[in-house]
C-alpha cells in the first residue's frame, strides 16, 4: 500500500508543479502579444484555473513534507498519551472535513459535468475540467490527512512530523 500511495503523492505533485509552471505560459502570451496589439482570448482565465489546479493538487504532498501551517500552541505543551490523543483528535476532525469537502467538491464537479455548465468568459470552457483537478487535489489531501491518522493511531509519528527525513522516497 506504501508504494501506492507514495506514487499518488509523487503524481499530485508533479501535476501540481507542472500546473504552476502554466501559470506563466498564458501571462507571458498575453506580455509579448501586447505591443503587437495582440489579444489573446481567457488567457488570465487558464492562468486562474492553472493557478487553482496547482494549489489543490500541492496541498496532499505539503502536508506529507511538514510544508503547511500548523498552529502548534496546544499539541506543542502536550506530552505522552495526551499528545498522540490531542493528535489523533486533530487529524480524525481534519480528515473527516477535508473528505466532507473532496465529496462535495466531486459531487458539484460531476453535476457541472452533467448541466454542460460553462464559463462565463470570452471561451466557453467546461467548468468540469478545472474543477476535477480541484476535486483530484482534495482528494489527495483527504487521503493525506487519513494516511497520517493511520500512522498516529498505530504508534508512529505523523509524516509532517518526521519531514526532515525522506519519508516519499
Amino acid at each position: 500500500m506504501r508504494p501506492a500511495l507514495s506514487a499518488l503523492y509523487r503524481t499530485a505533485e508533479f501535476l501540481g508543479a507542472v500546473l504552476f509552471v502554466l501559470i506563466a505560459v498564458p501571462i507571458l502570451a498575453l506580455v509579448f502579444a501586447r505591443p503587437f496589439g495582440i489579444a489573446i482570448p481567457a488567457a488570465d482565465e487558464f492562468a486562474g484555473y492553472a493557478m487553482a489546479g496547482s494549489f489543490a493538487l500541492m496541498l496532499g504532498p505539503s502536508l506529507r513534507q511538514g510544508a503547511h501551517i500548523r498552529v502548534g500552541i496546544i499539541v506543542e505543551r502536550l506530552h505522552g498519551a495526551p499528545r498522540r490523543a490531542f493528535e489523533l483528535l486533530c487529524l480524525a476532525f481534519a480528515t473527516a472535513l477535508t473528505g466532507y469537502f473532496a465529496f462535495h467538491w466531486s459531487r458539484m464537479t460531476w453535476q457541472s459535468y452533467d448541466f454542460g455548465d460553462v464559463s462565463q468568459g470570452v471561451l466557453p470552457i467546461p467548468l468540469w475540467i478545472p474543477q476535477t483537478i480541484m476535486a483530484a487535489g482534495l482528494i489527495v489531501l483527504a487521503i493525506a490527512f487519513l494516511d497520517d491518522l493511520i500512522r498516529v493511531a498505530s504508534g508512529h509519528q505523523a509524516t509532517y512530523e518526521t519531514a526532515d527525513a525522506p519519508t516519499e522516497g
